[in-house]
């Protein structure tokens, strides 16, 4: 089972490295990058460093992810959104 992991995470982390690189819609590629520092915080915990993993969840996913998505939100780059 941490053998199948081993090898399908650092694929995945390259798979979302090419994603978010040709991806053409922005939120898509803060998705994407949201999940890439998911599966980095997975390998964290593989490689039995807890600490890293925990703030790389909590920086990489939570507050970047929502920083990105805040700023794509007020330069008006998603539908739907207006400052009213």
């Amino acid at each position: 089972m941490r053998l199948a992991l081993e090898l399908i995470l650092p694929a995945l982390l390259i798979v979302c490295a090419l994603a978010v690189t040709f991806s053409k819609r922005l939120l898509v590629s803060v998705v994407i990058y949201t999940s890439f520092s998911l599966i980095m915080s997975v390998i964290w915990v593989l490689l039995e460093s807890p600490d890293l993993a925990i703030t790389e969840a909590a920086v990489g996913a939570g507050v970047s992810g929502l920083l990105l998505i805040y700023t794509l939100k007020k330069i008006h780059a998603l539908k739907g959104t207006s400052d009213e």
